[in-house]
């Protein structure tokens, strides 16, 4: 397992099926994929691939290469990642991890700074796990909750959100408002994570009857959509004007509807110009913005 050509090889026919893909992928002639391909399996003394007239399918043998090798290519291709971000220009790929639900705000807001540097090529990745900045899985994370407190990371405050509770006039029609004696009279749209790091998802947790959520999402961009559908009440972001006008707010806004928006880089990229050049556009955009 000491050659990485041969298993980069051998992951590329896994993962597109063919061997004239591998090739292009990789920029090599299609004997040299064959060539690699044979030489490991007889190296591991087993099958990676089942050959037929359409291409290749990987036996389980090879599922489990697609799986380790998949993993070491994305961590090579994160390293040089994090080392093209060293440079002194803002060109290349600048990787940025945000919540799916700011993407309204912050679209516009990169398709500015790529008008202003138009060599860079940005990643805009919305997913609920913690991305590992030390590993160069992003350069730019932006995060919501409680301070990170991940080790060699520079945070910066950015923002805080506000949530409204609110319902839809046709929910409103039908179950009438929302007092604090009523809970159990009325129907919620709350998350899919039992332990919710959003203080105000974990507010409706404590405060709600389990009984009483009829929907659940786990994207933000889904809430809104159950609320606007008229399945429950739920918690829309105060900055939020999309269809949201005719939306009537159930409850005066709680402290615990509030949550703290961060900037969070890694301390190796963190005085990169690419970087340092992208997070000042933020903090400058941010003032615009109907945040607080």
């Amino acid at each position: 397992m000491d050659n990485w050509d041969e298993l980069r090889t051998a992951f590329q026919v896994a993962r597109l099926g063919t061997v004239s893909g591998a090739a292009d992928a990789l920029g090599v002639h299609h004997a040299t994929v064959i060539r690699h391909v044979d030489a490991l399996e007889r190296r591991l003394g087993a099958k990676l691939f089942q050959r037929h007239a359409r291409g290749y399918t990987a036996t389980e043998a090879g599922q489990d290469l697609l799986a380790v090798a998949g993993q070491a290519d994305d961590q090579f291709t994160q390293l040089a990642g994090r080392i093209k971000g060293r440079g002194d220009e803002v060109t290349g790929e600048l990787i940025v991890t945000s919540l799916g639900a700011l993407s309204p705000l912050l679209v516009p807001t990169i398709a500015l700074f790529q008008e202003r540097h138009t060599d860079l090529r940005v990643r805009l990745i919305s997913d609920a796990r913690l991305f590992r900045l030390e590993y160069g899985e992003a350069h730019v994370a932006i995060r919501a909750g409680k301070l990170p407190d991940q080790p060699d990371n520079i945070v910066q405050p950015f923002f805080t959100q506000t949530l409204k509770l609110v319902a839809s006039k046709g929910y409103l029609d039908r179950f009438g408002p929302l007092t604090g004696d009523n809970l159990t009279d009325h129907r919620f749209v709350g998350t899919t994570d039992d332990t919710p790091r959003a203080p105000y998802f974990k507010w409706l947790n404590d405060t709600v009857p389990t009984s009483s959520i009829y929907f659940r999402a786990s994207s933000m961009v889904a809430v809104k959509e159950a609320v606007l559908a008229g399945i429950g009440i739920g918690f829309v972001a105060s900055w939020d004007q999309d269809r949201t006008d005719d939306l009537v707010e159930m409850l005066p806004p709680l402290e615990d509807w509030t949550a703290k928006i961060w900037l969070v880089t890694h301390m190796d990229l963190h005085r990169t110009a690419k970087v340092q050049t992208f997070v000042r556009h933020l903090k400058d955009q941010v003032k615009s913005w109907p945040v607080g």
